[in-house]
């Protein structure tokens, strides 16, 4: 079984590349994922939303890279040894209820993001990487908050309990993040399986 596939090809030139690690969420799950969007958008919060397509646990942001050092990342977490894991996308909530700035799903795993966050920010320390200085939170991203409302908290409290499934978490994406004014464009450049 080939070990890393490669969509698109490496440029010799420098280009720079907003890049982050990311375990993808079922297509069932993300399709499950609409119906608290759509909730979310009654409120009178300013939010920018996520794409449904585009939902999925960061595992590592890694900021503006030099596309020619985007090998030796995957070259590195090629190194991680970990087995595919179940995730339980649960309960929609926001980051922090005094300062919140992002409505997210819980995710179940019973700890495996963590172990395999902390083995990637080992193989990634001594490329330069910095080390995360948080504490690492599994979650999937619904929305960004730009301006707060109480009717926000309504809704929140609305989807509180649900569970929007399980699936199977098999592989690590390296994707590529443009910013735009709808909201960031994500492209998968390339996959390591788990």
């Amino acid at each position: 079984m080939e070990r890393l596939s490669l969509v698109g090809e490496w440029s010799n030139s420098t280009v720079m590349v907003r890049a982050f690690l990311a375990l993808e969420l079922s297509t069932e799950i993300r399709t499950r994922l609409e119906a608290p969007l759509a909730a979310l958008r009654t409120s009178s919060a300013r939010m920018t939303f996520v794409q449904p397509q585009n939902i999925h646990i960061t595992l590592k942001f890694l900021g503006d890279v030099d596309d020619r050092v985007l090998p030796r990342v995957m070259d590195a977490v090629r190194t991680v040894s970990f087995t595919p894991f179940v995730v339980t996308v649960g309960s929609v909530t926001v980051n922090n209820p005094k300062r919140p700035f992002t409505v997210w799903c819980t995710i179940g795993d019973a700890g495996k993001a963590n172990e395999l966050f902390r083995k990637i920010e080992d193989v990634l320390a001594p490329l330069g990487f910095l080390r995360e200085t948080r504490q690492f939170t599994p979650h999937a991203t619904l929305a960004r908050i730009k301006d707060p409302d109480p009717s926000l908290f309504s809704v929140v409290k609305m989807l509180e309990g649900k569970i929007y499934g399980d699936c199977m978490v098999s592989g690590l994406k390296l994707k590529k993040s443009t910013l735009t004014p709808g909201g960031p464009i994500y492209e998968d450049l390339r996959e390591v399986p788990l």
